[in-house]
């Protein structure tokens, strides 16, 4: 049986980043884990993720959250260095 670390692993995001999707889109962790997957392994949606983690940036920021515009600044560095092409 799989655990949700071991779909997280496959698809190829990290922990961070699917909690950012999750977060964007209302989805229970595993739903967000199969969204993720989906998207990474295309080129738009490569760029879809960035735009979301930005969303959850601004979102945030509206908020006054300063400590999760923080955390998911880190985020959205990380993933911007795994991916260049952005």
């Amino acid at each position: 049986m799989l655990t949700i670390d071991d779909c997280i692993a496959l698809s190829d995001l990290t922990e961070e980043e699917i909690d950012a999707i999750a977060e964007h889109e209302h989805l229970p962790e595993i739903l967000a884990v199969e969204l993720g997957c989906c998207l990474a392994h295309d080129a738009e949606g490569i760029r879809r993720i960035a735009r979301i983690i930005r969303d959850d940036i601004e979102r945030a920021r509206s908020h006054g959250q300063a400590v999760h515009v923080r955390e998911l600044t880190v985020v959205l560095d990380g993933f911007v260095h795994q991916h260049p092409a952005l």
